[in-house]
């Protein structure tokens, strides 16, 4: 636990060939279920009770007596638990806050998706739900541009990142070991963020720097009519995000629209700086005028 960790490098053109491997699996009655038992080899883990791999592997659309979603809420706790013992012992200083932030950076659903998606485990889930496979093929291209993480422009399917929790809810509960659970999907989660890889949400970014430089920010929702949010700092349109399927994606695309445009409105903030400066003499001077006038 006390190692420093070691970032894993990422190659992209093995990513790409990986993840676009995809292949559909929407299950019916009459298409033969894959094998779990390759889920045992591709953990490295041999289940003493068979039942919980069956029932990591079932979505509650696939309509049986059980599914995952039980073994998903096991493994969320887990996986809180063990990024929190790891990131205590590994930054000694860092603050609760921040560690709160790195935790959640590496337990969120798109890096949770990805981790499903880089070891195929979204093969073997027993399913019934529509659209699911496009939504994993349009995640599989998208994740291509950005090897650890898009920080919100890209849509990740939470159902891939619930698949993750219940396997390691599903390993917890079988070997009852928290230690076990790390040994296991430690190397299954990498490449891990860490302090020097972590990085803040577009939106976030631009709230912060506003307040930073007292600027107002304002977003325009029109996601509803046309699936656009406009970006507005002081009134002036300074950015743009588009996306079909979910808001928050389309305002954090606009965020980083207007990242990208920093430089053009940082530079009206600039003149408009400029502009007060060379007002103020003048301001001052019909103040100590009007002083002089009021004497008797």
């Amino acid at each position: 636990m006390g190692a420093e960790p070691q970032e894993t490098p990422v190659d992209v053109n093995e990513v790409k060939q990986s993840l676009l491997e995809t292949e559909p699996t929407t299950l019916t009655e009459s298409i033969s279920l894959p094998s779990l038992d390759e889920v045992e080899e591709i953990i490295d883990y041999k289940f003493e009770n068979k039942d919980l791999l069956e029932e990591a592997f079932t979505h509650s659309s696939f309509m049986c007596s059980f599914s995952y979603e039980r073994l998903e809420y096991v493994g969320d706790a887990v996986l809180n638990l063990l990024f929190s013992r790891e990131h205590y012992f590994l930054y000694p200083d860092m603050a609760p806050g921040k560690l709160t932030r790195l935790r959640a950076a590496n337990v969120d659903t798109e890096k949770l998706a990805r981790v499903a998606l880089r070891h195929g485990f979204h093969r073997y889930l027993r399913h019934k739900k529509r659209l699911l496979e496009d939504q994993i093929q349009e995640f599989a291209r998208a994740v291509v541009h950005y090897p650890l993480h898009s920080n919100g422009l890209i849509d990740a399917p939470k159902d891939l990142a619930d698949l993750v929790e219940s396997i390691i809810g599903a390993v917890f509960m079988d070997c009852n070991s928290i230690d076990i659970v790390w040994k296991v999907f430690k190397g299954l989660l990498e490449p891990i963020i860490t302090p020097e890889t972590i990085q803040i949400h577009f939106n976030t970014q631009l709230h912060e720097m506003c307040q930073k430089n007292n600027r107002t920010l304002k977003y325009v929702d029109s996601w509803e009519e046309n699936k656009i949010v406009d970006c507005f700092i002081d009134g002036e349109f300074v950015g743009r995000g588009t996306y079909n399927l979910r808001k928050d994606v389309a305002q954090n695309r606009a965020a980083k629209d207007a990242l990208d445009n920093q430089r053009k409105w940082m530079v009206l903030r600039e003149k408009e700086t400029d502009d007060q400066e060379e007002e103020s003499p003048t301001s001052q001077l019909s103040e100590e005028e009007s002083e002089v006038n009021e004497q008797p």
